[in-house]
């Protein structure tokens, strides 16, 4: 699996992940300013394939008892979550509808991206900075990744400081994310996968633990 930095908004460009085997060149991410409402085709139509339909694409219905403010209204879903980029591209609009403007354009499918809020088929995400708005559910996915934070965060054989290093990753690199314990995860891409520390990642909570 090629390893995708997370370029800047507002601007694309080439990373590299330097691990022990030589690996390919990592595809540029970013989410690029936009305005008006001129590429709205890239989220309507919504076709929806039935057999990616996920806890977080359905509507509860069950709403008689007091909601709990830490999950979200429609899925009952913890917020925040993270999610990440299905598709290429995701328009990121002002408010929860397709009449309202594009802000940003997210541009690179594995991108992780943090749920804050929900509206019936809408999803409020931020990325990395902070930066973000209302997409579409059908456009995230379920499928967790990370963005390395630490320039040449270093991949080991196991949890260990003391363990083999097996890859170095450069700041802005996607990963997937798997396995954490309350101070590491195990991360893959490039075809490289090993333990790095949770400090060194954007797409997981400090306290959050993952099986």
């Amino acid at each position: 699996m090629a390893v995708a930095r997370a370029a800047p908004r507002s601007r694309l460009g080439a990373a590299t992940l330097a691990v022990a085997l030589a690996l390919g060149l990592a595809l540029p991410a970013s989410a690029q300013d936009a305005s008006g409402d001129g590429s709205a085709a890239r989220d309507a139509p919504v076709q929806v394939d039935p057999s990616e339909v996920t806890a977080d694409s359905l509507i509860s219905r069950h709403q008689s008892q007091p909601r709990d403010p830490n999950r979200g209204p429609v899925t009952n879903l913890p917020l925040p979550r993270y999610v990440s980029l299905k598709g290429g591209e995701g328009n990121a609009r002002r408010g929860p509808s397709l009449s309202h403007r594009i802000d940003w354009v997210f541009r690179h499918s594995g991108m992780p991206l943090r749920v804050v809020a929900e509206f019936g088929h809408w999803r409020r995400v931020e990325d990395q900075d902070g930066a973000g708005g209302w997409v579409h559910y059908s456009l995230l996915s379920g499928v967790r990744t990370a963005i390395i934070t630490t320039d040449m965060a270093e991949l080991r054989a196991r949890p260990d400081p003391n363990a083999a290093v097996i890859a170095r990753a450069e700041a802005g690199a996607i990963v997937r994310l798997h396995e954490c314990d309350p101070d590491w995860c195990r991360v893959s891409g490039g075809g490289a996968k090993g333990w790095t520390v949770k400090t060194s990642l954007w797409g997981v909570d400090p306290d959050e633990t993952r099986e």
